[in-house]
């Protein structure tokens, strides 16, 4: 039940997602690169998408500001566009070795932040936080909307 001098997940959530990201990308700065720049690498590394807008989706940011990135990263000498024989409206991407190199140390990084985030969380917690998470993104998305709508009611 929510009370009003409580303070709103929704918000509390966003205030400690935004400290989170925050430190990740000073992290991430101080290796050389920056949370943008670890997302497309870790994107590209991974080869889950075929072409730029799936690139973007994974990323999570629109086309255009995937092409400030890629275009700023080709320039850095990070990656490289090409396009796709079978397909010549789609570009492929790959990293060079210094995009390689580039990954190798943030991902270092990230592990290493990664293991700040969970010091004094055991894995029974790690796991309630996940499904937490789970549960308000389903929430967010609409999903059982008629549990949503008896929560407000009761407001």
């Amino acid at each position: 039940m929510f009370e009003l001098s409580a303070k709103p997940i929704g918000l509390d959530l966003a205030q400690t997602a935004k400290i989170v990201r925050r430190a990740l990308d000073d992290a991430m700065i101080a290796s050389g690169g920056s949370l943008p720049v670890w997302s497309v690498l870790i994107s590209v590394k991974s080869r889950q998408f075929g072409h730029q807008r799936q690139l973007a989706e994974s990323v999570g940011v629109q086309g255009a500001t995937l092409t400030h990135h890629l275009n700023a990263m080709e320039a850095d000498g990070l990656l490289t566009r090409r396009r796709d024989p079978a397909n010549r409206r789609k570009h492929l991407v790959e990293l060079t070795p210094s995009g390689e190199a580039l990954f190798l140390r943030l991902r270092e990084t990230a592990i290493a932040f990664d293991r700040q985030l969970r010091a004094g969380i055991g894995q029974d917690e790690l796991e309630l936080v996940r499904a937490v998470f789970t549960r308000l993104r389903a929430n967010v998305a609409g999903e059982n909307a008629e549990a949503r709508e008896d929560a407000e009611a009761r407001l």
